[in-house]
């Protein structure tokens, strides 16, 4: 599997190109913008995008939706259903988050409807994508229906915005849930083995390994109910 990590928006998010060599299949994981960027590099290398995969539906993660669905009709779309208010209310997620509707269009954020979901993934399906294997796993918490990309083979995962290297994804928002994404963390991701390298929505890469040792949020170092590290 090769992975092309191309970062869009304002909120530094890590859109993904990963493809079979073999077949020159491709998937798009979480295009927040740069929709032109993206068609490039996936012409450019000779690539059949197959799907768009979504992670989860927060903007800075399916923001290039549409465009991208433009460039590659044929693509799939692919979200939880637990996402699909977040996905369908688009347009509104800036307010939600304090900015004013004035501001939208300066800030690239004058969302228009996205394009209709293809289907829903389902907890613990497989994914081909040529002679890749993707194992998905339901992993709410960050939002209720997000989801994490596993090739057992390649060793890899994609994480969206669950976790991060030294931290994890934030929970304030509605649909987080702390107690929830702990749960996910603790019992769908890690168990994957040490040696698994995570691709996260935003940041550097890192392994579950490195996460179990220095994650303050996974080694116990930091307390949750006074905010603080001990």
């Amino acid at each position: 599997m090769q992975i092309e990590t191309i970062v869009t928006t304002s909120f530094q998010q890590n859109t993904r190109v990963a493809y079979c060599e073999k077949t020159r299949l491709a998937i798009c994981v979480d295009p927040g913008g740069s929709a032109g960027v993206i068609a490039n590099f996936i012409n450019r290398n000779e690539l059949e995008l197959q799907a768009i995969t979504l992670t989860h539906a927060h903007l800075d993660h399916v923001g290039g939706v549409s465009d991208l669905h433009k460039l590659f009709p044929a693509a799939e779309i692919i979200l939880h259903r637990d996402d699909e208010d977040l996905y369908y209310g688009l347009p509104q997620q800036p307010l939600m988050i304090g900015i004013p509707k004035p501001a939208l269009a300066s800030l690239g954020m004058d969302f228009q409807p996205p394009p209709k979901l293809t289907r829903n993934w389902h907890d613990e399906e497989f994914y081909g994508v040529g002679d890749l294997n993707f194992q998905i796993l339901h992993c709410p918490g960050h939002t209720r229906g997000h989801i994490v990309m596993f090739e057992k083979m390649e060793r890899k995962i994609f994480v969206g915005d669950c976790l991060f290297a030294g931290s994890i994804g934030r929970t304030d928002l509605p649909g987080g849930s702390h107690e929830q994404l702990m749960k996910s963390i603790e019992t769908k991701i890690l168990p994957l083995g040490d040696d698994v390298v995570v691709y996260s929505g935003h940041g550097p890469e890192t392994s579950i390994g490195a996460e179990k040792q220095s994650n303050p949020f996974l080694n116990g170092t930091y307390e949750l109910s006074r905010g603080r590290f001990l």
